[in-house]
């Protein structure tokens, strides 16, 4: 009886979530658009950096694992495409989930003067850093898509899976946004966490090497790993063109859906002291 009624109130929480995106989706966009605007309001290139530091990084680490270590990647049935689209299926989707929890560290203090008018809804700010974080996800896969057409000349069909996983990779990122903000109120060194875990976190997930290169006894950090998952499930789509890694989906659709809930549950049970402590 008490899991049914859990259940029940997470059934509720996700249609009241749903329902406040529906209601203030425009608020979303606008404050998501500003956001981007804002970042590098004025400087001389603008909007131009929100590609250049993230390209630079990318470029780096494809420089250095593809092209000075030399890893020979590509041609077999194992491993179809080449080391560089190896690395960016699964760097792509890390850079722009560590650029949005870094956000949600700090979203809450930013913006004090919001937070304290109790009619403004507070539950959009998490999301519209998640939502501004999303743009150069989608123009770093436009620039892989068109790279992987023109040296293979044909995607594998599991590109047409990119939507879905685009969603739960949205819904991860705005569950795991609200726990981090929230408790950033209450505790402001969560965002030196977030800083260690997204350095150590990009090189203790499986994106420069395959998980079978990795010493045995240490290959159960990748599975403990949470963020493993949406990194396979990426590659899956990206890189192999099959479900090389089915298990990593469903842990992955499992882990959005429940994050998302208990974000948005965790949020609003907090929120009700944001204003006294900020």
């Amino acid at each position: 009886m008490i899991a049914l009624f859990n259940v029940h109130r997470h059934y509720l929480a996700l249609r009241d979530l749903i329902g406040f995106l529906i209601q203030h989706h425009l608020l979303i966009f606008e404050l998501a658009k500003r956001e981007i605007s804002d970042r590098y309001l004025g400087q001389v290139f603008g909007l131009f950096w929100t590609l250049v530091h993230p390209m630079i990084m990318m470029l780096v680490y494809v420089f250095i694992f593809a092209f000075v270590f030399r890893s020979k990647f590509g041609g077999t049935y194992e491993l179809p495409l080449d080391h560089t689209t190896y690395l960016l299926a699964g760097l792509i989707p890390w850079i722009v989930f560590q650029d949005a929890i870094t956000k949600a560290g700090t979203v809450m203090f930013g913006h004090a003067n919001l937070v304290k008018q109790l009619v403004f809804p507070v539950e959009v700010l998490p999301i519209k850093g998640v939502f501004a974080s999303l743009v150069t996800q989608i123009i770093f896969l436009t620039m892989l898509i068109t790279y992987v057409l023109v040296k293979n000349g044909a995607l594998p069909w599991t590109y047409s899976l990119l939507p879905l996983l685009l969603l739960l990779q949205t819904m991860t990122m705005i569950g795991v946004s609200y726990i981090l903000s929230a408790l950033s109120v209450y505790f402001r060194d969560i965002k030196d966490f977030i800083q260690i875990f997204s350095f150590s976190g990009l090189f203790l997930s499986p994106i420069f090497y395959l998980p079978s290169s990795m010493p045995e006894a240490a290959r159960p950090i990748l599975y403990l790993n949470p963020l493993s998952c949406m990194i396979w499930s990426y590659q899956d789509a990206l890189y192999f063109g099959r479900f090389e890694h089915p298990w990593a989906w469903v842990v992955f659709a499992f882990l959005s859906v429940s994050v998302l809930i208990i974000g948005f549950r965790f949020f609003r049970k907090l929120k009700v002291m944001f204003g006294n402590v900020l």
